[in-house]
């Protein structure tokens, strides 16, 4: 059966592979796929580099299990926030591509980065600057300041050891070579979230693509139809096929919108925008791979 393995955010203490069970069930339903959840041990106990061999370990240990029924040549990763960081990081690794090796296969045919930070050399409070303020939606996309500003410095200090090189391309993915990662890239950003300008460049260098200067925010400042993905507007959405890499930018939203609890998103009509979008999220990536990394 067609496989996508799937990492979870946090990293901090906190952080479970249960946080997903609903996307994970509505992406297994819905394209009819086997979703396993991998989880990894946490920031500050377990500092970089723990996390990425642990989920080295556990994808080893998973393929070598008969008793799944995974189709070694159609496995994808996925993974969401520091998920996101993780997946790339893993998928470099020799380790991993050897496991695959020994049942025949090339290895993860595709990985989908959502909402990912990518580069551990910029300040958070630098990234701050490059996305988009919208003071003209609804709570809680209506904030002069991204709400991970503060919280996010957290997480650096208590996952990055003193003294490590920050162009590492296992902590810093954005620094990976293009023949490093697996063929098909699917990187996926929200507009409001400090982490999407990352995101925006390394996909269009894995692409060919010009890489946006640091005066380019991304997105743009008008709000967008409630709902809405946009396809058409090139600062959201293009596909470089010959290189495998694809970019989608979700308008008008919050990093983790489609995990964050209701409460937090704000009223009804934020709450609705950010499910409706999840939905149409779901159905891109699994589209995709079916036409694009398993076809």
């Amino acid at each position: 059966m067609p496989t996508l393995f799937t990492i979870h955010g946090g990293g901090f203490t906190v952080g479970d592979p249960e946080n997903d069970d609903k996307w994970n069930r509505t992406f297994a339903d819905t394209h009819s796929v086997l979703v396993i959840a991998l989880n990894y041990s946490k920031a500050p106990s377990h500092p970089f580099p723990a996390a990425i061999h642990d989920l080295e370990a556990l994808i080893s240990a998973i393929l070598a299990d008969s008793s799944i029924p995974i189709d070694k040549h159609h496995c994808a990763i996925a993974g969401f926030s520091a998920g996101g960081n993780l997946a790339l990081a893993v998928t470099q690794l020799e380790g991993v591509k050897n496991s695959f090796k020994l049942y025949g296969s090339t290895g993860f045919k595709a990985v989908i980065p959502v909402y990912p930070g990518l580069d551990r050399t910029l300040t958070r409070d630098y990234k701050a600057t490059l996305r988009q303020y919208k003071l003209d939606l609804s709570p809680n996309r209506n904030s002069p300041t991204d709400f991970l500003l503060s919280m996010g410095k957290m997480f650096d200090w208590a996952y990055i050891p003193v003294g490590h090189d920050l162009r590492d391309p296992l902590l810093s993915p954005i620094f990976a070579a293009r023949e490093s990662l697996p063929p098909w890239v699917f990187m996926i950003a929200c507009e409001l979230d400090m982490s999407s300008h990352d995101a925006w460049r390394m996909a269009s260098r894995l692409a060919g693509r010009t890489e946006p200067s640091m005066e380019e925010k991304v997105g743009r400042e008008e709000s967008g139809k409630l709902g809405e993905l946009e396809f058409v507007d090139e600062r959201f959405a293009w596909e470089v096929r010959e290189r495998g890499v694809r970019w989608l930018l979700l308008p008008d939203v919050v990093h983790g919108f489609d995990r964050i609890p209701p409460s937090m998103l704000g009223d009804e009509t934020t709450v609705h925008d950010a499910e409706t979008k999840s939905i149409k999220v779901i159905k891109e990536i699994g589209e995709w791979l079916k036409t694009r990394a398993w076809a």
